[in-house]
């Protein structure tokens, strides 16, 4: 086995890695799993900007599922299992996953500004058509970035510690072609679908705020106000905890193109890495922390077993029929049409 291959971390802590990634697997499949059960088993209902979450979920089980296990494995038996195959395999997997779930949240960024433009009294819907085309550009354009270094434009190579593998970033010091796969990648695939989602969800938030401070002097702020600004929140955190999961391993990385990683402790190296790879099994937990009616569907679900989890319910709890299975909001929610309809009511109020 080759020196690289091998790990230049303590045994322990490659002991202690390994159980850490059998956890976020678990946590991932889990969690992913019952995203994709409560879509199918409420498939009728599902509206447009839930099949980015549900492609979302698909990127981060095939993470979990292509990735993690020769990570684990490699990780207890202190080398990297396979050689340079497994490397190029390994290395192709996340960086192709990794666009994908990136360009993944900048198409929910876009779509969710769209909709919340319905407030300044256009309607937008985006039909189902339509998302399908994006989500099959996102995989096309996640495919040819993670091919470019398998036909010699950049490469795949293992991390500073050994047992893992991505971009080899410190390889292209001295090396035009490399430097400007890592420059094209940096642009494309990083800063410009980060910058869009900042920019969404900081326009959305603007609007937001104007609208429900307007809707605020009625006294009374409708239902689909509240549940907006609820989807919103959970667009965000998304988004945000995918950035915050990914920014320290992309500093370390890009760190090495300019230095030399070898003034980079291997442990330090390994945390930004393991921190990056936690980001899969984050999503499920926003959506059954913010979705009430995600929660609902997931505790209907039946268990493996063959038990039904029944949901205690209030008799006063109405389920509103147009409310979509992840976001649980209609495809466009008008927040104008709310407003116009406050108004209506506290004139109706005033004449009696």
């Amino acid at each position: 086995m080759e020196d690289k291959f091998v790990s230049t971390l303590h045994p322990y802590v490659d002991i202690g890695a390994g159980i850490y990634l059998l956890f976020i697997a678990v946590v991932t499949i889990v969690g992913n799993v019952v995203v994709l059960a409560t879509a199918v088993k409420c498939s009728s209902h599902l509206k447009s900007p839930d099949l980015l979450s549900i492609n979302l979920a698909i990127t981060d089980l095939g993470m979990a599922f292509s990735m993690y296990p020769l990570a684990i494995a490699s990780a207890w038996n202190h080398v990297w299992i396979g050689g340079e195959p497994s490397c190029q395999y390994y290395g192709f997997a996340g960086f192709f996953f990794g666009v994908a779930s990136m360009m993944t949240l900048m198409a929910m960024a876009v779509i969710r500004y769209l909709m919340t433009s319905a407030i300044t009294t256009i309607s937008v819907t985006i039909k189902k058509k339509i998302i399908y085309i994006v989500i099959t550009c996102i995989w096309i354009y996640a495919l040819l970035w993670a091919l470019l270094p398998l036909v010699g434009w950049g490469h795949y190579g293992p991390e500073p510690f050994g047992v893992s593998c991505t971009i080899a970033w410190a390889e292209f010091h001295d090396s035009t072609s490399g430097f400007s796969f890592i420059l094209s990648m940096f642009v494309l695939c990083t800063m410009a679908p980060a910058i869009t989602v900042v920019t969404c969800y900081i326009r959305i938030a603007w609007k937001l705020h104007k609208a429900y401070k307007e809707i605020r002097s009625y006294n009374r702020i409708p239902h689909t106000a509240k549940v907006e600004k609820r989807l919103t929140a959970m667009a965000i955190l998304v988004s945000i905890g995918f950035l915050v999961f990914w920014t320290p391993y992309a500093f370390v990385s890009f760190w090495s193109v300019f230095h030399s990683s070898a003034h980079i402790p291997p442990t330090v190296s390994l945390l930004p890495c393991l921190f990056a790879k936690s980001s899969t099994a984050f999503n499920p937990i926003i959506y059954y922390t913010f979705s009430k009616m995600f929660r609902q569907k997931v505790k209907q679900l039946k268990c493996c077993c063959g038990w039904r989890i029944h949901l205690s319910q209030s008799k006063s709890t109405v389920e509103i029929p147009e409310v979509s299975v992840i976001w649980a909001a209609r495809d466009n929610i008008q927040i104008s049409s709310a407003l116009r309809t406050n108004k209506g009511q506290s004139s109706t109020t005033m004449i009696q």
